[in-house]
């Protein structure tokens, strides 16, 4: 990044759940910036501008809701900016936060992301035809697997390469006390033996459906002396996006999503992610998502992406730890999916994670990705400032 130096000063989250019936939506994204206000020592007057980040309106059938949540975030009379990129948009929002700190226009910037699943209907939203756009009438895990039957003849993958990501994402799961799924003794064997929804995705292989709320502050280097804890220093964030459809567009291995990744190395100065990056929070809501994501980011070589599942690489005790969390397998709030992926990455870097920290971790990987395969964010943070 350009600019004055940004910093990670407070992280919250909401337990992710099927239905938060004892809160609305205003209540939900309160609870979440009120954690993350309180982990950085902060109230709301502290707070110079607020950026809300939501999926599609039709999620919830509630138009511009960043205007009624003013108040719930308090944000009245200061400015208030809403960030949408699809489903990578959690990520979206925490980079313009940053890009408000970096400009040197605040010194404190909140930055909250959202989705109450359980008063929507997400499936039926994306099936709303509009001009110009495509009608997802098989719901994202129908369009998804095309390009994950594609993923595995291209590299030659056997079937149960999803079966380990999604177990391993799971067990890593109970060890985070935010997560919506929590399968005790969940094994490859027990995702192999559930139903198949759209092959070769199984439901073990997919993400639920959540209620949640993720809130960060962000600050500039006299916010951060004056923070609670331990900040995560900002080392570089890029967006990246590409039509739908082009000639020659590859949507197992994105251009754009290369193109982001490799962006956000350099501003880093990493040369080696898979040796450079000591833990990735990465956007996987289809298991085999992950070996396909590990070659679009760079970890490894085209078509060996599932090597390194199979071999242990991303497991919690590997070399390089893919979602210590549980990821979004675990806990899929969808507004919110990108900056859980970025929150994560930086409780790693601050040692704030829990029972799920990787020891020694002092660089990690935020990462989104959005539609269809169209949007990405991506941010890296470390424990020293650059």
């Amino acid at each position: 990044m350009s600019g004055r130096p940004v910093a990670v000063i407070g992280v919250g989250q909401t337990r992710y759940r099927t239905r938060r019936d004892d809160v609305s939506i205003a209540g939900l994204v309160r609870e979440a910036a009120l954690r993350a206000l309180e982990d950085a020592g902060l109230t709301f007057a502290d707070i110079d501008a607020v950026v809300l980040g939501k999926a599609p309106d039709l999620f919830e059938g509630v138009i511009m809701p960043d205007l009624y949540l003013a108040d719930a975030l308090g944000a009245r009379g200061k400015p208030l900016l809403r960030v949408h990129t699809a489903g990578s948009v959690g990520g979206s929002t925490a980079i313009v936060g940053a890009s408000h700190i970096a400009s040197g226009a605040f010194e404190r910037v909140l930055v909250v992301a959202w989705e109450k699943q359980s008063e929507s209907n997400a499936t039926w939203a994306l099936t709303v035809a509009h001009p110009m756009s495509t009608s997802l009438v098989v719901g994202a895990g129908g369009y998804f697997a095309p390009f994950i039957r594609a993923y595995i003849e291209r590299a030659g993958a056997p079937g149960h390469i999803g079966h380990i990501v999604a177990a391993k994402d799971r067990r890593n799961a109970l060890r985070n006390p935010y997560a919506h799924l929590r399968i005790p003794d969940i094994t490859p064997e027990t995702v192999a033996g559930s139903p198949m929804l759209w092959e070769p995705i199984r439901y073990l292989e997919t993400c639920p459906s959540s209620d949640g709320a993720c809130a960060v502050v962000l600050g500039g280097e006299t916010a951060a002396r004056a923070a609670r804890g331990a900040p995560a220093w900002v080392r570089g964030t890029a967006m990246r996006s590409e039509p739908i459809s082009f000639a020659g567009r590859d949507a197992v291995n994105p251009r754009a999503g290369r193109d982001c990744a490799a962006d956000v190395y350099h501003q880093a100065g990493i040369a080696n992610p898979r040796r450079e990056i000591d833990v990735a929070e990465v956007y996987v809501p289809f298991s085999w998502y992950e070996p396909m994501w590990l070659e679009n980011l760079g970890f490894t070589d085209e078509g060996e992406g599932w090597k390194l599942t199979e071999a242990g690489a991303t497991a919690f005790d590997g070399d390089t730890p893919w979602n210590p969390s549980g990821g979004v397998l675990s806990a899929n709030p969808i507004g919110a999916s990108g900056l859980i992926r970025f929150a994560e990455a930086a409780q790693q870097v601050r040692g704030a994670a829990g029972e799920h920290q990787i020891d020694g971790a002092r660089v990690a990987l935020g990462h989104a990705y959005g539609a269809g395969s169209q949007f990405f964010a991506m941010w890296i943070v470390g424990a020293d400032r650059p």
